[in-house]
Order: C-alpha cells, then structure tokens, then sequence
C-alpha cells in the first residue's frame, strides 16, 4: 500500500518523542575485540540469561585491550559504566569475572533504575540522572 494512501495513526498510538522510549529493549550488544573478550561476553550473557530471562535491560559489553593489563572490559547501561574490570590474558578467569560481573551490573541497575523513579527534575532528561 502506498504510503499516502494509509491511514494516519492515532496520537494516543505514536511515539511520543521520549528520549527513554526504547523499541528494542533487552538486547544485550558485544563490542568486544579478542577471544579473551569474547569469552566473557559469551559467559556473562549465559549467566544473564540464566537468572534473568524476561530482563528488558539493554547491555553492552565493551573491550579495551591493553599490552600491559591483558583487556579492559566494562558493562554500559542507558550510557553509564555499571562494572568495570581488567582481565589478565589467562582466558580461564574470564568465566570466574563474568559471574561477579552479572551480581554487580544488576545492582547497579536496581539502584539506576531507583534514582530515576525517585528524582525527577525538569532540567534533566532520565538519561541525565
């Protein structure tokens, strides 16, 4: 059907233009870099989806390797860092980091999650709080 020709959509059903409107919730996104980074991505989203399988959160995981610490990996949800660590290159460690890692970011994002609930400000968007 030619776009013209169809019916405009009622306001009550269109999106609203929020900043915090996200059509595509609960995806989990691998920005990791080295099989080291892969391994932890590969076990923490395991481990997520193990304990949390209806989480509409969106995470991603990101990898920063380093000649000297091995990788910098961190965890981001609605822009902020909620966990961040370096891995050693002993790639056996990075199954051991992501259970610590999964407890860690779903605190943090209880305690996002209650900020934003609880304080609202005009001058603020929610990705700002």
């Amino acid at each position: 059907m030619p776009a013209a020709a169809q019916e405009p959509v009622p306001a009550g059903q269109m999106d609203q233009g929020r900043i915090d409107h996200e059509p595509l919730r609960g995806l989990m996104i691998n920005r990791t870099m080295t099989v080291m980074g892969w391994d932890f991505y590969k076990s923490f989203s395991e481990i997520w989806q193990a304990l949390y399988p209806e989480s509409q959160d969106t995470l991603t995981v990101v990898e920063r390797p380093t000649a000297q610490y091995g990788s910098e990996i961190w965890v981001n949800y609605l822009d902020q860092t909620v966990f961040h660590t370096f891995l050693s290159p002993a790639r056996s460690r990075a199954r051991d980091e992501s259970r610590n890692a999964v407890e860690v970011v779903h605190n943090n994002i209880d305690i996002i999650n209650a900020q934003r609930q609880f304080v609202q400000d005009a001058d603020l968007g929610p990705e700002e709080m």
